[in-house]
């Protein structure tokens, strides 16, 4: 069949062809999205472009059409069936709806009778040319327009991209695109073993055992896309780029992502995924990446284009994924004290002259990875550098880089014509990364590859690979195996990053790991190890479970099985008082000799933080300090580590400049001393500001016998025995309530309406690990609880719903505590564990259940309700309540109020005596510094007459607080107006 005249077809045939070949279709009575899929295509064809439509690529996420010009790919079109409002669309529909239109700048929605046209993800225009009523019902008027509309778009070019941003933002567009497809792809039950499929398993099986296949897809997605940024930032021919182009200009010293770059880059793609890829490259083809990153991040201080863009990235890809990853850019002051300082302490007190850049060797065993006739593992004698490096978090490589900055000087410096030779034979071999994230890895690889080039490096015809592994460090290394027979590329990666963990003698340990308190990343090697820091602890909830706290476990690890070394990191600042880190702080006494911290504060919950006096040097909440732990086997171990401890308080630009200037030598750092059993790595004088005042005698009795009289003292957590965290909802706008009558409209929507309805009704997009929309309903249609007050904050008692069942309509009723609280007559002290300001004032009291944050929520812990009865249950057959105190202290404390000839003091009085205590003003400024430490605890009275007085301002301390309306009398102020 010869081809139409294209050039002389008029606009009313183009069209009114088209609106007759969707009424014939539609006429059969038996259409489906799919039977009008010719039309589109021979429309296409007669305005002088290509629309393919391919079946597996469509199934798997791509949309119906690819529109091109002589080969290359110029649009898209969705088309969807003629009853489906393109304007409204629901569910999956909408969804898929936006990640196009944030992904492809040149877009087509349609359902072949309404057309829309998206620009860069905004609708620029419509147009309607036919109805649906009894039949289809043609609109002639409107065929110019679409007509127009239709050679405009067929005409777009790319645009010139001339902001990082509109690039980072494109690039995550493309990047959720190819997850989606990808996810698809590795679903499908009737999928042959393709090379893809033989990666995830390979993946799975070496690098990171608990990969799902939606993270497979994640970690590829966020690789193509910054790998070929990377790519594209070394292109010096700008009038071209392909993903062929791409993998010829990475480098070779990062032979893993080579590897994959050449099957992203060869035939057998997956044809389901290699439009969108191609589709990135033509993106990249429309700016100068390099020109684009000249100058990006000086305005802010991170002069790290890598990072800074990557980021830039991953908000626009995944909001939510920076924060879960503990993602945060490490300023480079902070990366500079700590390279130096472990520079310092190879030189000055492991005798090594040329600290990091030393070149001397030690001996070792060396797994081969065979096995005797015995099974027993062969080792042989290995020589490798004594002075070797990890970072087990290394990210994009920032610490790896400034080591290597540190020590271009001492060498290139002095001797130009060593240095390459010196980089291969005595830097690379013992500069060692792991990293568990894909993007931020093959980043790592690149910025190494750019700095060394930069500082002279001229590798040679076979450069070795840097040691950088995509591994996770918080699993244990396996023994060498053999190269699987598919992917080898991977099982070598695996093979390389097991090396470092079980057999090389790492002597420093250096970075910034994550900060991620409800870790996924808990594998049985790396919690079994954790146990060490929790033998001792007679805690309900051990907060042992931040990433960074098993990152400082591994590293303590790595250096006692080298018998000697260095940790330096910057992590969360919770473990130098946390109270269930105490065990932790102890073991880490145990193993090294000296330790020493420099706390940067920053804790956005303090005063100071708040009110702008102290500024974190991260954009985080979370306070955060600096560690240098370091042993030398020479050194009796019979004794706990020396800890030494500098702060820094200001804004941030005043912590940058200190931590240029300071350096890691005893007359910068204070000895304190570290009281059994905490171990607190913190100075007994923080609150006073002055260091000075430490060795003031004067001062250090004063702050012993107060110490001695506070510990004298009964806990709070001992003198209740039964108590536990507040009510904690998971869903506070859905769960409590202002007023009775709404929250009871609520729960009628849940007993009434399905639950695709309530989503849209109360903005609930998804559900979380513990509260369930499925879970929820159940418990409201279960007809168990009732709408109970509720204390939410100080004097502000909403409502909420309440019926006991854990993760039902409230995440967590503490029904524990709770069952004798709701509907009871009682009374409750509310005290929180830790204080994270220096003044305290977190006690409270309520009649009514109460929230876990009623007047303090934060890193450091929640408020805990202590209830003054205990009600029996329905199967007890003593029906009595009774009181809640520990009987051996509850009687001493009776014995010391009981005055002549008068009966010893109630519950009640008690309990006032008590919260009469926690308000004293003299108490909370005597005891400041302890009261930060854990459950407050409250001195014995001397006397009778000093219980009784202070029970007397509880007691009334106490009828204020529950607002009861003897206590509070009339108002002093008359009440004018009409309201």
């Amino acid at each position: 069949m010869s081809a139409p005249n294209r050039e002389n077809e008029t606009t009313v045939n183009l069209i009114r062809l088209f609106v007759t070949a969707v009424q014939n279709v539609h006429a059969t009575g038996n259409a489906t999205e799919h039977s009008y899929r010719s039309a589109f295509e021979s429309l296409f064809y007669r305005l002088g472009v290509t629309a393919l439509n391919e079946p597996k690529r469509v199934e798997c996420g791509a949309p119906d059409f690819l529109i091109s010009r002589d080969g290359i790919v110029i649009g898209h079109l969705e088309a969807k069936d003629l009853h489906i409002d393109i304007r409204d669309m629901k569910n999956g529909n909408k969804s898929q709806q936006e990640r196009y239109r944030a992904a492809l700048s040149n877009l087509i929605y349609t359902n072949a009778l309404n057309w829309d046209f998206y620009r860069d993800g905004n609708l620029v225009a419509s147009v309607a040319i036919a109805e649906i009523h009894k039949g289809i019902i043609p609109r002639p008027d409107q065929y110019d327009k679409l007509e127009n509309l239709l050679r405009d778009f067929s005409a777009q070019r790319p645009q010139t991209i001339t902001s990082p941003r509109d690039l980072a933002e494109r690039m995550a567009g493309k990047a959720k695109l190819i997850k989606d497809v990808l996810c698809k792809a590795l679903a499908d039950i009737d999928e042959q073993e393709t090379e893809l499929t033989a990666q995830y398993q390979a993946f799975k099986e070496n690098l990171i055992h608990d990969i799902t296949p939606e993270d497979f897809a994640d970690i590829y997605a966020e690789t193509i896309a910054y790998g070929m940024f990377a790519a594209r930032l070394h292109d010096t021919s700008l009038n071209s780029f392909s993903r062929q182009e791409a993998l010829e200009l990475l480098p070779k010293s990062n032979p893993f992502l080579r590897a994959l770059f050449t099957y992203v880059a060869g035939h057998d793609l997956d044809v389901r995924i290699t439009w969108i890829i191609d589709d990135l490259a033509h993106v990249f083809q429309a700016c100068d990446v390099a020109k684009l990153m000249e100058n990006f991040g000086k305005l802010t201080g991170q002069n790290d284009p890598f990072l800074h863009f990557y980021e830039t990235f991953l908000a626009a890809y995944n909001p939510s994924k920076r924060k879960a990853r503990g993602v945060w850019y490490t300023p480079e002051p902070v990366v500079n004290f700590i390279v130096r300082a472990v520079d310092e302490v190879l030189k000055n007190e492991f005798g090594l002259e040329d600290g990091l850049a030393d070149t001397s060797k030690v001996t070792v065993d060396w797994d081969t990875g065979q096995t005797d006739n015995k099974g027993k593992a062969v080792t042989i004698k290995k020589d490798v550098h004594r002075v070797q490096i990890l970072d087990p978090a290394t990210g994009t490589g920032t610490f790896l880089a400034e080591t290597i900055k540190q020590i271009a000087p001492r060498i290139h410096g002095v001797a130009p014509s060593m240095w390459s030779s010196y980089i291969e034979q005595d830097l690379i071999p013992r500069l060692h990364g792991l990293e568990l994230l894909m993007a931020s890895y093959a980043m790592c690889h690149m910025k190494l590859d750019m700095i060394l080039t930069e500082l002279g490096y001229k590798p040679t015809d076979n450069p070795p690979r840097l040691s950088v592994y995509l591994s996770n460090s918080l699993e244990e290394g396996e023994s060498p195996n053999q190269a699987l027979p598919f992917a080898q590329w991977i099982s070598r990666e695996a093979k390389g990053a097991n090396e470092i963990k079980r057999d090389m003698p790492i002597m420093c340990v250096i970075g910034n790991p994550p900060y991620s308190k409800s870790s996924a990343n808990n594998g049985d090697w790396i919690m079994r190890e954790m146990s060490e820091y929790k033998k001792g602890l007679d805690e309900r909830k051990i907060n042992l479970n931040d990433d960074y706290m098993k990152f400082i476990r591994l590293a303590e690890l790595l250096i006692e099985r080298n018998e000697g070394g260095i940790v330096a990191m910057i992590t969360n600042n919770s473990f130098l008082d946390g109270v269930t880190q105490r065990g932790m702080r102890r073991h880490l006494r145990e193993t090294f000799d000296k330790i020493s911290i420099v706390n940067l504060h920053g804790d956005v919950r303090t005063g100071d933080s708040t009110s702008g006096q102290d500024e974190n040097v991260f954009d985080i909440m979370q306070g955060v300090s600096i560690a240098i732990m370091r042993t030398n086997q020479t050194i009796d171990r019979g004794k706990l580590a020396t800890v030494h401890y500098h702060e820094i308080r200001g804004k941030r630009d005043d912590k940058y400049q200190t931590l240029l200037q300071l350096d890691c030598s005893d007359r910068s750092f204070l000895a304190i001393h570290c009281s059994m059993p905490d171990h607190r790595f913190l100075t007994n004088y923080e609150s006073i500001g002055n260091h000075r005042s430490i060795g003031n005698h004067r001062l250090q009795t004063k702050h012993n016998h107060h110490k001695d009289r506070y510990l004298a003292g009964f806990s709070t957590s001992d003198f209740f025995c039964e108590f536990s965290s507040g009510i904690q909802t998971k869903q506070d706008a859905l769960c409590i309530s202002h007023h009775k009558s709404e929250l009871a409209q609520r729960l009628k929507d849940f007993r009434d309406l399905n639950e695709n309805t309530l989503r849209k009704r109360y903005g609930i997009e998804g559900d979380s690990r513990d509260w369930k929309m499925k879970l929820a309903v159940a418990d409201v249609r279960s007809g168990t609880g009732q709408i109970v007050p509720f204390l939410y904050k100080p004097f502000d008692v909403r409502n909420i719903y309440y019926s006991g069942r854990t993760k039902g309509f409230v995440a967590y009723p503490r029904r524990a505590i709770m069952q004798h609280v709701v509907g009871k007559d009682n009374i409750c002290l509310i005290v929180n564990r830790q204080n994270v300001h220096y003044n305290f004032s977190h006690a409270g009291i309520s009649d009514v259940a109460c929230c876990h944050g009623t007047f303090y929520l934060g890193n450091r812990g929640q408020d805990y309700c202590c209830p003054l009865y205990l009600y029996a249950g329905e199967q007890d057959l003593d029906q009595t309540r009774r009181v809640n105190f520990d009987q051996t202290l509850y009687k001493r404390l009776q014995h010391l109020a009981v005055q002549p000839g008068a009966t010893p003091p109630d519950e009640v009085a008690v309990f006032d005596y008590i919260y009469g205590v926690l308000h004293c003003p003299a108490y909370r400024k005597t005891y400041a510094e302890f009261l930060r430490i854990d459950f407050p605890r409250i001195p014995w009275p001397t006397n009778a007459d000093e219980f009784w007085d202070v029970s007397t301002k509880g007691a009334e301390l106490r009828r204020l607080h529950l607002m009861e309306r003897q206590a509070i009398g009339p108002t002093p102020f008359p009440f004018m107006g009409g309201g």
